[in-house]
């Protein structure tokens, strides 16, 4: 399955869409933050959609990655088995209202692809947990409620991060977290 130029694989981690025709340009992550915020701020179907784009983990800021005890998995409170984190809390599980497919919330918080395509959409539970779903309401990944802009998978190994400064939302994962999306 093709899951959209911004998170291909076979591309480099680093390498936005620049001038067309396949053209890419490596940029720090801050800056490519920025510039997906700016360019799809106008373009996104509607304001409250995330663009995905897939992060070089080697090119991260300390801050952001997952050696920072903040992000780190070990920490506790990023756990799968912590009570607003685990997928055993129906308030994460694909079946409640907030979290199904279904719900006309969810349309308005589409996960995108630089083109446009649909990976699937992110809902915060009343713990503050926001967990990110496939178009098919499979649960692919969750950030903490605090401490940390760090995704963690189900099976909480890192992800990602997210940031939701700048008057924008843009989720950066991992290529193996970016497939997951995909099947």
């Amino acid at each position: 399955m093709d899951i959209g130029p911004a998170i291909n694989p076979s591309a480099s981690a680093r390498a936005i869409p620049c001038g067309g025709q396949g053209r890419t340009a490596a940029l720090p992550l801050r800056w490519m933050l920025a510039i997906a915020l700016i360019s799809l701020s106008g373009a996104a179907p509607a304001v409250a959609d995330a663009p995905l784009i897939v992060l070089d983990q080697t090119q991260l800021p300390f801050d952001l990655g997952p050696g920072h005890p903040a992000n780190n998995p070990a920490n506790p409170a990023n756990s799968p088995n912590a009570t607003w984190n685990s997928a055993g809390n129906t308030a994460n599980s694909p079946t409640a209202w907030g979290n199904r497919p279904a719900n006309p919330a969810n349309e308005k918080r589409l996960i995108i692809t630089a083109d446009g395509g649909v990976l699937g959409y992110y809902a915060t539970n009343a713990g503050g947990v926001l967990n990110l779903f496939d178009v098919n309401g499979r649960r692919i990944a969750y950030r903490p409620a605090k401490g940390t802009r760090s995704l963690f998978t189900t099976g909480g190994a890192w992800c990602g991060t997210v940031d939701d400064g700048r008057g924008g939302f843009v989720i950066a994962v991992t290529r193996n977290c970016a497939a997951k999306f995909g099947g």
